[in-house]
């Protein structure tokens, strides 16, 4: 049998075959991968690169600063696409690859899509060892991209040319998979990168990827629907699952036509317009009184496209009534089934509606939904007294974000944050009106990934008002992507809370006993504090900065660069110590059974009491 074939070496072949693959949003046929970021080097500048130039026009290669930049700009395209587009990233072998390990944690624990190309050594080992290789004494297959093996959906090294058909194929199927869905690493032998093959040209024939709906299983439905049935005080906790179906007009529907209140883990936040009647907000131990009041009392959780993680659970001591049942609505069976969840598994979109349609005219007690009302009453104005304006010198995370909201927070921006204090206080207090609104990287709670964050969500969302809000420990961490904003044209607004060290984790070291150290520049080892200019730091950039010294002045400096070209970035100095009283809930970290300090012990003994509360298995 005679096959047609075209003559390409390996990484032409991993690059056109990209182009050849599709999808479709909003009726119209669209590329699948929205472009590559790339920082070359010597094991994958020739065969990579080269291959890269070749197709330029038709997929775009983005130039980054760092490597865990460019990872996690491409992780936030995929998120704010909601899982329908996503981009591939390239490095060099060692500490190119590494870098991007961080980002593959991420995505996996977020389980979003991107496809790592890492080059690797050579596969013929002539140079052996080549530059960067990691030899292991007793392993001559190790090399350094197997850091990349545990955070992967898929992992595969390619010593062969005619290894990448099968490897791709493969690849595809998991960055589309609603179940699998997380990274793909497939390690680039440099070599091999070079070598030519004669490829089937029936491999880079156009391929159109759509999600798979999985429909529920008729007994594990039925059984889902008695459980609601029987239950008097039900809660729906929205997960991500929630957004990536694409079913929060089917969240709303089902929560209206059966009376029952829902709350939102931090992936999930935004599934429903902060305005809706039965969104009582966030959940945990970053949790609205309105949402934890209810989840204490509920003898049911519709658990819908959640993990169920223990901040969405209080460490599982936030439930107290003992008749409680999960049903575990994932796409995901390990997902679906866990703490004993009855498992629904199925894509959120089908389930909610083959639920509803056999749950007939059941509404929650009438009572269950209106106490759920009045408790959201009672929080937002909470919540209003806590984000209100000030002249203090020193304002409250709240207090910034009430400026932000009224500034710049309307229907078409997107809040984008990550690690730190600020993700508590935001998804307790963020009005978010339209899916994907708020941008939130809490699974993994990767410090840096703000900046890197907001590039990946304006390359996405072009159209969309983007604002990052990071703390100044973290945006020590990974700033650099603000350049590859310039360079792209992306722009962005970056609110900068400089509050002098790591004040969250301050806040907890205090919570739980320990002495001021080590997180607080003031409370460091050090000889001299840095003053450290980062309004200065930012413009040598190339970006549009401001340093503010109240919360009026915050708000103005937000109206006045609204339009500006260039990525933005503003300056304030915040109270370490201040977070919003109301709200929140116990989580489960570990005190000293043993310790010299009383501070200590006194914390011991709160949380060997507040242990007893734990739902265990």
């Amino acid at each position: 049998m005679s096959q047609k074939t075209v003559r390409l070496t390996m990484a032409q072949a991993v690059a056109r075959f990209m182009t050849r693959q599709m999808t479709v949003i909003d009726g119209k046929r669209v590329p699948i991968f929205g472009g590559v970021f790339a920082i070359f080097g010597h094991g994958n500048v020739a065969g990579v690169g080269e291959a890269l130039y070749a197709i330029r026009e038709t997929l775009p290669t983005y130039r980054a600063q760092n490597e865990q930049g460019m990872a996690n700009a491409a992780i936030a395209f995929a998120k704010a696409s909601f899982r329908r587009r996503f981009m591939a990233c390239t490095s060099s072998i060692g500490p190119g690859a590494l870098n991007m390990v961080t980002s593959a944690a991420l995505a996996h624990v977020n389980r979003l899509p991107v496809l790592f190309l890492p080059g690797d050594v050579f596969a013929n080992r002539r140079p052996d060892p080549v530059l960067q290789q990691v030899e292991s004494f007793g392993d001559a297959t190790v090399s350094a991209n197997d850091c990349f093996r545990p955070v992967s959906r898929y992992f595969d090294r390619i010593t062969r040319p005619e290894q990448i058909i099968p490897a791709l194929r493969r690849a595809m199927q998991v960055l589309t998979d609603p179940a699998d869905c997380g990274p793909v690493t497939l390690s680039l032998c440099q070599d091999v990168q070079a070598e030519a093959y004669d490829y089937p040209e029936s491999f880079f024939d156009e391929k159109v990827w759509v999600p798979r709906r999985t429909e529920p299983d008729l007994d594990e439905l039925v059984s889902a629907i008695e459980l609601l049935k029987s239950a008097k005080k039900p809660i729906i906790i929205a997960g991500g699952g929630v957004l990536y179906s694409e079913a929060t007009a089917d969240l709303a529907s089902f929560a209206e036509k059966h009376g029952i209140p829902v709350v939102e883990t931090q992936a999930g936040k935004s599934a429903l317009p902060h305005s809706h009647a039965l969104n009582m907000g966030s959940v945990g131990v970053t949790g609205t009184s309105a949402s934890n009041r209810l989840a204490e009392e509920t003898d049911l959780v519709l658990a819908v496209g959640s993990r169920l993680q223990d901040f969405t659970t209080g460490s599982w001591a936030l439930f107290k009534n003992d008749a409680l049942k999960i049903i575990g609505l994932n796409v995901q069976p390990f997902d679906a089934g866990k703490h004993n969840g009855q498992p629904l598994i199925c894509d959120a979109r089908a389930g909610l509606n083959r639920m509803s349609g056999g749950l007939g005219g059941y509404k929650a007690d009438p009572s269950w939904t209106e106490k759920a009302k009045a408790g959201k009453a009672e929080w937002m104005a909470a919540a209003e007294k806590a984000t209100a304006t000030t002249n203090a010198a020193l304002p409250s995370d709240a207090q910034v974000i009430g400026a932000v909201q009224r500034a710049r927070g309307g229907s078409k921006t997107t809040l984008v944050c990550a690690a730190g204090g600020l993700p508590g206080e935001l998804h307790k207090l963020w009005q978010a009106e339209e899916p994907g609104g708020y941008h939130m990287e809490y699974g993994f709670s990767t410090m840096g990934y703000e900046v890197a964050g907001g590039l990946g969500v304006k390359l996405a969302r072009p159209e969309r008002d983007v604002i990052v809000m990071v703390g100044d420990g973290s945006y020590m961490m990974l700033n650099s992507e603000i350049a590859s904003s310039i360079m792209l044209g992306a722009k962005f607004t970056i609110v900068l809370l400089d509050n002098a060290g790591y004040g969250c984790i301050n806040r907890l070291q205090m919570e739980t006993g320990g002495a001021n150290f080590n997180n607080l520049l003031q409370d460091t080892h050090h000889v001299e504090l840095p003053e450290i200019d980062f309004a200065a730091h930012a413009a040598a950039m190339g970006a549009v900065t401001r340093k503010v010294g109240s919360i009026p002045e915050l708000e103005a400096a937000l109206a006045e660069t609204a339009n500006e070209a260039r990525t933005t970035v503003i300056v304030i100095d915040t109270h370490p110590l201040i977070t919003t009283e109301a709200g929140g809930h116990w989580w489960d970290v570990a005190v000293p059974e043993v310790s010299d300090r009383e501070q200590v012990k006194v914390a011991r003994e709160g949380y060997e009491k507040a242990l007893q509360s734990q739902r265990f298995g």
